[in-house]
């Protein structure tokens, strides 16, 4: 079967999706004595652990649907939840999934919206994440939508045109940059703002790690599958790792900074993950930001095996430096009191709960676009070895998802090479 990208979400189960409205949308709010229902869209890793983060986060919650594209991967996850079900009575009596909410292929996303479910979680790959924010928002649902949520340009305009529909419709937009919903990085930042370190004169962001996991290839396996299951390592598929994993940071560089980035120079390579086996993407990067005011930030990424890991944030000031996490530096020295029980990973979803029944929900849909721009304005610096303005990134055609989606032959486009690699390509073009 061979779908338009864009037609497996707009077939013809999205017009019933449709008409499954959340109940007391539109901002009027709902009362805690309200169920609510969700649906999961992705039942990988991250989305099973998002599942489990909703549940532990609020009462009167309940898992109502799920989604995946490959049916092992479904299974696998259910497995896991009836393991936490018997250990876990909350988790128990709030997992109601029955084997008729259960979906697989690439139309699964359209079947879960297509339930009753009043919020959805949204983990796929993040080729998909744009276009499922779309469809989920046109039918009424509130979202918890992991990071990042766009690959290039156009599935950023894409996730920015869901934000406004949702403002527009009382809809909830809660992203994956937990570090938002943190109390520590929360009442430091605060404090930054306020002047606690003077002011802000630059930063350094980092996200340095070991590899990751990787599925040898099976003899049944298209090239598509193959890529699906190994998406971390294919830009079209998860923008490459400063965009899916440094997005964190660089999200908190623009919180401290109190904007985006207007300008990137940047260089990266592939030194270590060179075999086919993780596709064509890069394995460091390296990236200044210059914001509108001239200040600047360090960006550093790499996931390469055997190395030092640094995973965090620092800022300096005219009187005073911080982590940006929980202490201050200087004369205004203050560290965070130590927080246990606490997760924000679970807090995002507490949060998002509350302001549906508040009526006043969240919307954090051009915010995380906005950082999720920044980091892909600096991979596409290091892709072309140019030094790149918000501005062109902006007026680019940059669309590197494949046309059409499905199990077949799909090409692997070349590693990218500074000084020929452009910034109006697309995918079918091989780069």
């Amino acid at each position: 079967m061979t779908l338009p990208r864009r037609s497996f979400v707009e077939a013809s189960g999205l017009a019933l999706a449709a008409m499954a409205l959340p109940r007391r949308a539109f901002g009027i709010g709902r009362p805690d004595a309200d169920p609510i229902r969700i649906g999961v869209i992705g039942c990988g890793g991250r989305g099973s652990g998002a599942v489990r983060d909703a549940v532990a986060a609020s009462d009167n919650v309940f898992i109502t649907a799920l989604g995946d594209l490959f049916p092992d991967r479904l299974a696998k996850s259910r497995e896991g939840f009836a393991k936490t079900a018997t250990e876990n009575p909350r988790f128990a009596a709030a997992y109601q999934v029955t084997e008729d909410r259960c979906f697989t292929g690439f139309d699964a996303v359209t079947q879960v919206l297509a339930t009753d479910c009043d919020l959805v979680i949204l983990a796929t790959p993040p080729a998909f994440r744009a276009e499922h924010l779309q469809a989920a928002i046109r039918a009424g649902k509130h979202v918890f939508a992991e990071k990042p949520v766009a690959v290039d340009v156009a599935t950023a305009l894409q996730a920015i045109e869901a934000a406004d529909m949702a403002k527009a419709k009382g809809l909830a937009i809660v992203a994956g940059t937990q570090r938002r919903h943190d109390p520590r990085y929360q009442e430091t930042i605060r404090r930054i703002h306020d002047g606690a370190i003077g002011d802000v004169v630059t930063g350094q962001v980092y996200w340095n790690q070991g590899g990751l996991w990787s599925y040898p290839r099976l003899p049944e396996w298209s090239d598509t599958e193959f890529q699906l299951r190994n998406w971390l390592y294919y830009t079209w598929a998860s923008g490459d790792h400063i965009v899916e994993q440094h997005v964190h940071n660089i999200d908190v560089a623009n919180w401290v900074m109190g904007g985006h980035p207007v300008r990137a120079l940047a260089m990266g390579g592939r030194q270590t993950r060179t075999d086919p086996l993780y596709g064509h993407i890069f394995d460091h990067f390296t990236v200044e930001y210059e914001y509108a005011d001239g200040r600047r930030v360090m960006s550093m990424c790499r996931q390469q095996a055997g190395t030092a890991s640094k995973v965090g944030e620092a800022f300096q000031g005219t009187r005073g430096r911080s982590n940006g996490y929980d202490t201050i530096e200087g004369p205004n020295a203050w560290k965070h009191e130590r927080l246990t029980g606490m997760s924000p990973y679970v807090e995002e979803h507490r949060a998002l709960v509350k302001s549906i029944r508040d009526g006043a929900p969240l919307n954090e849909g051009r915010q995380i676009v906005e950082s999720n721009l920044t980091a892909i304005l600096g991979r596409e610096a290091a892709y072309t070895g140019q030094a790149l303005t918000w501005d062109e990134l902006l007026a680019s055609k940059l669309s590197i998802l494949p046309t059409t989606m499905a199990f077949g032959p799909l090409l692997t486009p070349a590693v990218p090479t500074p000084g020929e690699t452009t910034l109006d390509r697309t995918f079918n073009e091989g780069w």
